[in-house]
């Protein structure tokens, strides 16, 4: 589906502006399972999503922490990409920088508007985060919550890795339909309704519903049955139950739009139709901003000779 360049989000019809609201409009009623994190300062959270919001209620969102956000690590990067990329940067408007701790949300307040301190219960999430780890699965099942959180709102959003740079706004490669979608590791075929892909969580498209708050339900209760995953391990495993169970219309998007580490496939990456880009596959902070600046300065590259010609 095509949409007008000038409209940066896939969205049509309205947003009700709270869940209630949603509920009652579809003839549902409330869970009585809550998915919310912890009220610590969500008193600030409708507020920072108000300002945020585009007209049709979705935001852009991303996490880190102190390790992430120090200056000259991954969120300097990822910034710059937006302000560099093609018609990217009016998008930081609508982007939310959750942080983990105190120094990354010090730091976010030097460099971004809007910045939000995510309730850690407790936990640490300043370090750098084992892959796996207790505290990264921790982290990882909070992040989801926080996401359930965003849609019981009211706001449909967009979830990206702070370790990714953005050529251009993927939301024009999602079609109006789509209640769901994610980035992949490995893409195959050419149908991106088929699930049966290897799914990323750095990149998640979900619009506000009920339904897709009662997906993301399934999705956290699912932990449960397989003690030990991660938020990707099982919405891999069971997108399509979940999916079928909620009346969810869900899709993978291209590796050709969301690239990444990860497809070994793709030897040359096309400026011409790339929209981000992942340091997925990558271990190591090092590793991650090294390969990634790599990325963006070929991109620049690409944008000095091609600059005339680039097009959404």
């Amino acid at each position: 589906m095509t949409h007008r360049a000038a409209d940066p989000c896939p969205c049509r019809g309205a947003v009700p502006a709270s869940k209630e609201q949603a509920l009652a409009a579809n003839g549902t009623h409330p869970s009585k399972k809550k998915l919310s994190v912890a009220d610590e300062d969500d008193d600030k959270l409708p507020e920072i999503l108000s300002r945020a919001a585009m007209e049709d209620k979705t935001i852009l969102m991303t996490f880190t922490n102190e390790a992430w956000s120090a200056p000259g690590s991954l969120m300097d990067l990822f910034l710059e990409s937006f302000r560099i990329g093609v018609r990217t940067e009016p998008l930081l408007k609508h982007l939310v920088i959750v942080t983990a701790d105190a120094k990354a949300f010090a730091r976010c307040e030097q460099v971004h508007a809007l910045c939000y301190a995510f309730p850690g219960g407790g936990a640490n999430f300043a370090k750098e985060q084992r892959f796996m780890a207790k505290d990264y699965l921790d982290m990882m099942w909070r992040r989801n919550r926080f996401q359930a959180r965003v849609l019981e709102l009211g706001y449909s959003f967009v979830f990206t890795d702070v370790d990714i740079v953005w050529f251009r706004n993927p939301l024009l490669r999602i079609p109006v339909a789509v209640d769901f979608a994610m980035s992949a590791d490995s893409f195959y075929g050419d149908n991106p309704y088929d699930l049966n892909k290897r799914a990323n969580g750095g990149f998640v498209y979900a619009k506000a519903s009920p339904r897709t708050v009662a997906f993301y339900e399934g999705w956290y209760e699912a932990r449960k049955r397989f003690p030990g995953k991660n938020e990707q391990d099982l919405i891999q495993k069971l997108e399509r139950e979940l999916a079928e169970a909620h009346g969810v219309t869900a899709q993978f998007v291209d590796t050709a739009y969301l690239g990444g580490f990860c497809e070994r496939r793709k030897k040359v990456m096309d400026f011409n139709k790339l929209c981000t880009f992942h340091a997925n596959c990558l271990v190591g902070l090092k590793m991650k901003l090294d390969r990634l600046r790599g990325v963006l300065d070929a991109w620049k590259k690409f944008k000095a000779t091609n600059g005339t010609v680039l097009t959404d």
